[in-house]
C-alpha cells in the first residue's frame, strides 16, 4: 500500500534549522514550568539539555558536580510560579510556613547568666490571594541568620523583618518553644531538684502592628475544697476516716508584653506560683511529702478560684497587657476534667473553642 501521498512532505535542512531557532527563541521568553512541560525530545533540543536521553539516566551519584549561579538560576521553581498554576481557591492565606523547626538557642536568665535549650521554631507568613507559595527554607535561613547571637525578642524581630522581606508578607509570625529549667527547693529538708517548664514566646505582626507574648504552662495540685470539707465533715460526725481528691492540674498562662522593661521567665513562674503554690515537686523526703498535704489542705481550689488567682496576679502586673489564662484540673473524681478560661482584652479573645484546647494542657510527661 503507498501512503506516501497521505504524508506532509519532509521539510528542507534550512526549515528544520529555522524553526529550531524559533523554539529556542520562544524558550528564552518562557518559564521553567512552561519548559518543564515540553515533550522530552523536544525539550532535548534546547540548550543545556542533557546528553543523555531520558529515561537512560546515569544511576551513581556525582560527588564531583558543583551547582554553580548560572545553574542555580535555571532551577525550576514552581512554588514561586505564576498565579495561573493556584491549586483552588484564589483564597488569602493567614499562616503558612514551618512548624517544629529545632535548633538550640541560647536564652538569658534573670541573674545574668544564660543557658542553651533545644528550642522548636514555628515560622509563618501570609500569602497574599494571587501568589501561588512561598519558599519554606527561606524562614529557616532567616532563623539562622541571628540563632547563634544571645536571644531576645529583639533577634526574633530581626527574624521576622528578614522572612517579611524575603516573602513581601504582609503579616507575619515566629513562635520558640522549648523547656525552661529552674532549681526548686523541697519544702522542709533542705533538697533540691530541677523543674522544667514549657515556655513559647512569640513574635506578631498584623497590619504593621507587632505584639510580643509569653506562654506558660504552670503544673499545680487542686485539692477540691467541697470533698476537704466533706472529708473533714465524716470525720467530725462519724469518726470515718476520709480523704479529699487532689488531682495534677495545669494552667497555660499567655501574656502580652507591655513597655522596655524586661519580664522575665522567672517573673512570670514565680506570679504563678504567688498566685497557687500547690506546684507540684521534684525532690521529696518524707516531712516534703507532709508538708504538700499541708500546703493543698491550706489552698484547696476550684479551677474557677484558680483562673481568678492567676489574673488577680497578672492584672497587678505593669508589663503585662492583655492575657489569657487556661486551667485544667484532671480530676481524680470525675471521668472528665474541669476546665475554665478566662481573657482579658481583644488579643485572645475568641467566639470559637480549638476543639483540643483544653486536650493540649494533659500532662505529657
Amino acid at each position: 500500500m503507498n501512503i506516501q501521498g497521505s504524508l506532509p512532505m519532509a521539510p528542507e535542512r534550512d526549515e528544520a534549522e529555522a524553526a529550531l531557532e524559533v523554539l529556542r527563541a520562544w524558550a528564552v521568553r518562557a518559564s521553567h514550568t512552561e519548559i518543564a512541560g515540553l515533550d522530552p525530545a523536544i525539550a532535548r533540543l534546547l540548550p543545556g539539555a542533557p546528553l543523555v536521553n531520558y529515561p537512560d539516566l546515569r544511576r551513581v551519584y556525582p560527588h564531583g558536580f558543583e551547582a554553580d549561579s548560572a545553574y542555580r538560576a535555571g532551577l525550576p521553581d514552581l512554588q514561586n510560579g505564576p498565579a495561573s498554576l493556584i491549586v483552588g481557591a484564589r483564597a488569602q492565606i493567614q499562616h503558612v510556613g514551618i512548624s517544629n523547626f529545632r535548633l538550640p538557642i541560647r536564652f538569658r536568665r534573670r541573674d545574668g547568666g544564660e543557658v542553651t535549650l533545644d528550642t522548636s521554631v514555628t515560622g509563618t507568613v501570609s500569602l497574599d490571594a494571587e501568589r501561588k507559595g512561598i519558599n519554606m527554607s527561606r524562614i529557616m535561613r532567616s532563623f539562622y541568620a541571628h540563632a547563634e547571637r544571645a536571644f531576645s525578642f529583639q533577634v526574633i524581630e530581626a527574624a521576622l523583618a528578614d522572612y517579611m522581606n524575603d516573602h513581601d508578607a504582609f503579616d507575619a509570625r515566629i513562635q520558640m518553644r522549648f523547656s525552661y529549667p529552674l532549681k526548686v527547693a523541697a519544702l522542709r529538708s533542705g533538697l533540691s531538684g530541677w523543674q522544667y517548664y514549657d515556655i513559647a514566646l512569640e513574635l506578631v505582626e498584623q497590619a504593621g502592628v507587632r505584639r510580643r507574648i509569653m506562654h506558660l504552662d504552670y503544673v499545680y495540685a487542686s485539692t477540691c475544697p467541697c470533698s476537704l470539707e466533706l472529708s473533714e465533715h465524716a470525720r467530725a460526725s462519724r469518726g470515718q476516716l476520709a480523704t479529699p481528691h487532689s488531682q495534677r492540674s495545669r494552667a497555660r498562662i499567655s501574656v502580652v508584653l507591655e513597655g522596655t522593661e524586661c519580664l522575665w521567665f522567672e517573673d512570670l513562674i514565680e506570679a504563678a506560683r504567688r498566685a497557687v503554690p500547690t506546684e507540684t515537686q521534684v525532690m521529696v523526703k518524707r516531712e516534703d511529702e507532709q508538708a504538700f498535704a499541708e500546703l493543698n489542705a491550706a489552698h484547696p481550689i476550684f479551677v474557677e478560684d484558680a483562673a481568678r488567682a492567676f489574673a488577680a496576679e497578672l492584672l497587678a502586673e505593669t508589663r503585662v497587657g492583655d492575657f489569657r489564662v487556661l486551667a485544667s484540673h484532671q480530676e481524680s473524681l470525675h471521668s472528665h476534667d474541669a476546665v475554665s478560661l478566662l481573657t482579658e482584652g481583644p488579643t485572645f479573645a475568641a467566639a470559637s473553642l480549638d476543639p483540643d484546647l483544653f486536650a493540649s494542657l494533659l500532662h505529657r510527661g
